[in-house]
């Protein structure tokens, strides 16, 4: 089972690699650069927006349905067309709900109009979600990680088409970006149905068999409460951030937050998303999660301790590359922001074994606190920081949510935790810390500094022990012999 899952995750963050690092460096970042931080800044507050009530559009359908698939996979070929339906109505639902709150909140006719463009970007995105979330709970991660770059990947054909070409590059509007979303994600949806219809017997029909629909909606509310108060305590900054200080300190926060998303997009929520239909189906068969629990961490925690570190020490010049209106202060917000990704990662695999035993009322509670937590402590914190106290807001509140998802674990799933282990990350962390303060005094640019920093926190991995070299060895060595 740990072969199994190395092997699949290695090709899931390959495949991650190849593509979102230029959808959001290249297409995401170009369109901000493009359109200004005003106008992108609007556009990421209806984002957060939308996330935030993406509860009523998924329910929890979709961690219930790959939760219930891989431990009856036969379950798919009469669930999947109840499971669909329920989906559809959630979306009508979701489109009107959020569209009445932004016409009660004043939001003007064009920008209920462009709420609407997202808000079908975040149907279509949770479409494709439970579809592949059946791919995943059947084991086929190779194929569900392929279909996971889809979407970006077209996205990469046309918006970078539209911003290369000079007659439409000069004249880019944030509402063409918006645009090309609804398409791909549509296309991608497409695909993503044909890919399952393959793999496993399924029909395309709509089935509105009340009770049947109902009993879906009815045992995924939990799973529905836990998404929405983690999407609150995830999300809520950028929308704060715009009510509070308005669309340009938004879109600041926005540029910063980017790069966490694509750390969490390219690393975490790909662990996740091969972890809950594994665990699910390891903890079924009541077999040790511990081994898979250690591999993980030993592997997500050191490579988020680099990151963190990393935009601690080099932030402000990371920043200049990127964005050509950036300042010191942007460098600061990053480093805050950033800060909070060992803490997602910790969230990844705990949060998620956790979801996969069906404690969702610990996580709900857990998730709850953060929440209150999280729009109190930005409250505070906007209103004498502004996007500066967001990104603190956040390093805190990820943090504490994530150390609560550990002390559950520990207690009610015995997860092991020895105390060498703990402080062997803590120390490891205290190095890395000190050989980038070491780095910048090299007489070299940055990128070089970062390089050098970089290569040593790499030997410090191996040297560790977090990542074993013998087994990486044998992993490939198998791989090539077949």
């Amino acid at each position: 089972m740990r072969r199994f899952f190395v092997k699949n995750i290695l090709f899931v963050i390959a495949i991650n690699v190849l593509v979102k690092p230029i959808w959001s460096l290249f297409i995401d970042l170009g369109v901000q650069n493009r359109v200004g931080a005003a106008s992108y800044g609007r556009y990421s507050a209806m984002l957060s927006l939308s996330i935030i009530f993406s509860i009523i559009l998924d329910f929890g359908i979709t961690n219930y349905n790959s939760r219930t698939i891989s431990q009856n996979p036969d379950a798919l070929k009469t669930l999947f067309s109840s499971m669909l339906t329920a989906r559809l109505l959630l979306i009508l639902v979701y489109m009107g709900l959020v569209c009445g709150f932004a016409f009660l909140s004043g939001y003007g006719m064009m920008e209920i109009l462009m709420l609407c463009g997202v808000l079908l970007i975040q149907s279509l995105t949770s479409l494709l979600l439970f579809i592949r979330s059946n791919v995943a709970a059947l084991q086929k991660f190779k194929t569900d990680g392929v279909l996971s770059v889809m979407d970006r990947f077209l996205m990469i054909l046309v918006c970078g088409f539209l911003l290369v070409y000079p007659n439409t590059g000069r004249h880019f509007r944030i509402e063409w970006f918006i645009i090309a979303q609804i398409a791909c994600y549509f296309t991608a949806c497409i695909i993503a149905y044909l890919v399952l219809r393959h793999i496993h017997e399924i029909k395309l029909k709509v089935s509105f068999h009340g009770p049947t629909i109902i009993k879906i909606i009815k045992d995924s509310f939990q799973y529905a409460l836990f998404i929405f108060l983690m999407s609150v305590y995830i999300r809520s900054d950028s929308v704060m951030i715009k009510w509070i200080s308005g669309s340009e300190q938004a879109g600041v926060y926005a540029a910063s937050y980017r790069l966490l998303d694509i750390s969490i997009n390219m690393f975490g929520s790909m662990f996740a998303a091969v972890l809950l239909p594994l665990f699910g189906r390891m903890l079924a068969q009541k077999q040790d999660v511990n081994q898979i629990v250690t591999l993980c961490v030993n592997v997500m925690l050191p490579v988020s301790f680099i990151v963190a570190v990393a935009s601690a020490f080099f932030g402000t010049p990371i920043m200049h590359l990127l964005y050509r209106d950036a300042t010191v202060e942007w460098g600061i917000i990053f480093a805050w922001v950033m800060a909070s990704f060992p803490a997602f990662c910790i969230m990844y695999v705990y949060s998620t074994l956790l979801t996969a035993n069906g404690n969702l009322k610990i996580l709900s509670a857990i998730a709850f606190s953060g929440a209150v937590f999280n729009i109190l402590l930005n409250t505070y914190l906007i209103h004498h920081s502004q996007a500066r106290g967001a990104a603190i807001a956040c390093f805190i509140t990820e943090t504490a949510v994530g150390v609560g998802y550990i002390v559950f674990c520990v207690k009610r799933l015995k997860v092991h935790m020895p105390l060498r282990w703990v402080l062997s990350h803590i120390l490891f962390l205290g190095l890395l810390a000190g050989v980038a303060y070491g780095a910048t005094f090299l007489p070299l640019k940055w990128m070089w500094q970062a390089s050098a920093f970089a290569s040593v926190a790499v030997i410090l991995i191996l040297v560790f022990g977090f990542i074993s070299v013998q087994g990486v060895k044998q992993l490939f060595m198998s791989k090539l012999s077949k």
